[in-house]
């Protein structure tokens, strides 16, 4: 049996032309939102003339923004639920260390009334971050 140019036969090549194209295109939509995917939060830490700490492998931030708004780990909170969620982060590690960053407008009152929370909550040590004076 002879199979004839116009029959359909199983075909011996792949073309990827389609997946090359694809696979470009992808590329450029990641490259455009990839950068835009960033965000952070805007807090404008105080600046000191002090030493910086030695980084931990997986720091535990607790950041406090200019509204006065909490954020575990990059994860909002409320007040009321401070403590339970610092326990809970907490709960099967040995070093128990926290990184709080606050911005400058803050009242200082907030900030100690937090610190007063993550001590309740069990952790020894409480590290402020600033900036160097330049």
């Amino acid at each position: 049996m002879k199979l004839s140019k116009d029959s359909k036969g199983p075909l011996s090549e792949i073309n990827i032309i389609p997946l090359v194209d694809v696979m470009l295109v992808l590329l450029i939509i990641f490259m455009i939102t990839a950068p835009m995917m960033q965000h952070g939060m805007g807090i404008d830490i105080p600046k000191v003339t002090t030493k910086p700490l030695p980084l931990k492998d997986e720091p535990q931030i607790l950041s406090i923004t200019k509204d006065q708004q909490l954020v575990l780990n990059e994860k909002k909170l409320n007040i009321k639920d401070l403590k339970a969620a610092i326990q809970l982060l907490f709960v099967n590690r040995g070093d128990k260390e926290i990184f709080l960053r606050a911005d400058k407008d803050v009242p200082y009152g907030f900030v100690v009334n937090c610190m007063g929370i993550i001590r309740e909550a069990g952790i020894e040590k409480v590290n402020i971050v600033t900036r160097p004076l330049e």
